[in-house]
């Protein structure tokens, strides 16, 4: 097996100018909801991280050789402020947008986050209707956090959770963070109603593969949907090898193996799990027993109707998790550009989309890259 290496590179890479038609009458673009990119995809979801900070040091998102005391993160006069923030989320409803999902970096670290949340939460589609309002987070303020975060008007939370055993999960967040303070967070979670909650684990061959089945076992039948999430070579730092790829496939094979699944329709246009139901004694799904899924970014594409968009910390548009550069719409919003201004320039830069990364990787192999194409960080724009 060769050995890991982690390069030395800043996780922020230059930004891209918005188009220069994109504010000439002729060419403006106006909100209308059926915004589509040039492979036909609508605009659906938008994730926007909060901060670039995290509490955890984890080897495929932060790891420590990198990510050290002396990391130079953004100065907080960089960060989009709430009301940019809002500002901004408004165009993207405005174009179609119907779910916000908060990020990071680890979201909850952002001081007084419920103030932007009650921001969103009061924004409506042009039907008139509320947004899905989630956040993703590693759980560790949680227990702390969730009854305020409800009452602010989030809805679900996605907590990230690589092992229940503790001394796996002590190596894979390399914080010596205990997992039972997670769990108490997922509780706290679901006393507050923010659900359905949802579990992600990302699986590593050699790492913490053994812990699939007990996390199967520990959240069978608590209405806490457990997702698998394949490795990926997101990034530059995470020192990201094929051969620590865990198939979802064999992921699944495991798990029927003890407990038997079947397979279910996907739950909206765009879901990137795969969804499989735990089956009762007649072999069909049984809703008590509740379901899993798997995100198989690295075996099995699923460009063909990504409608995400992500917005960084900064104020960067990007267009792909694994994108190369991002747009810089906070010069805009601190540059005088009105709302109608924004709104053509998001639309311009959506319409221009073509990102397929993952269909790219499965043509070419999964060890091929772009000489010089360094992708932006997880970290930096959030799962």
């Amino acid at each position: 097996m060769s050995e890991r290496v982690i390069p030395l590179v800043d996780q922020r890479i230059p930004t891209l100018s918005v188009p220069a038609k994109a504010f000439e009458a002729a060419s403006r673009i106006s909100p209308n909801g059926l915004l589509a990119d040039g492979l036909g995809r609508p605009l659906r979801d938008l994730r926007i991280s909060v901060t670039d900070r995290c509490n955890f040091r984890c080897s495929y998102c932060m790891p420590k050789e990198i990510f050290d005391k002396d990391y130079p993160y953004l100065p907080h006069s960089h960060l989009l402020s709430f009301e940019e923030i809002t500002r901004v989320a408004q165009q993207f409803v405005a174009h179609g947008v119907q779910k916000i999902r908060l990020t990071g970096g680890e979201p909850l670290l952002r001081k007084n986050l419920e103030i932007l949340i009650e921001q969103l939460a009061a924004l409506r589609t042009p039907e008139g209707q509320p947004l899905d309002l989630t956040l993703t987070t590693n759980g560790s303020l949680l227990a702390r956090k969730a009854k305020a975060l409800k009452a602010a008007g989030l809805q679900r939370v996605t907590v990230s959770l690589d092992g229940l055993d503790d001394a796996v999960f002590r190596q894979m967040n390399d914080m010596d963070f205990p997992v039972a303070d997670v769990l108490e967070g997922i509780e706290a979670a679901k006393a507050a109603g923010l659900g359905p909650i949802k579990v992600n684990m990302v699986v590593k061959r050699g790492t913490n593969e053994q812990e699939i089945l007990p996390m199967v076992r520990h959240f069978r039948g608590t209405g806490v949907v457990l997702r698998f999430i394949e490795y990926m070579d997101v990034g530059a730092t995470n020192g990201w090898r094929m051969d620590e790829v865990l198939p979802s496939a064999e992921v699944i094979k495991r798990i029927h193996a003890e407990l038997p699944l079947v397979q279910l329709d996907p739950s909206s246009p765009g879901e990137t799990a795969e969804r499989w139901g735990f089956a009762g004694a007649d072999g069909q799904h049984d809703p008590s027993l509740g379901e899993i899924g798997v995100i198989s970014s690295v075996t099995q594409a699923f460009c063909s109707d990504c409608n995400r968009a992500r917005l960084s910390t900064e104020g960067r548009l990007y267009l792909c998790l694994f994108a190369t550069q991002g747009h810089d719409l906070r010069s805009l919003i601190r540059g005088g550009a009105s709302d109608a201004d924004l709104a053509s320039a998001i639309g311009h830069i959506w319409q221009g989309r073509s990102d397929r990364y993952s269909e790219l990787r499965s043509e070419l192999g999964p060890d091929t890259s772009a000489p010089g194409q360094r992708r932006v960080e997880m970290s930096y724009i959030g799962g």
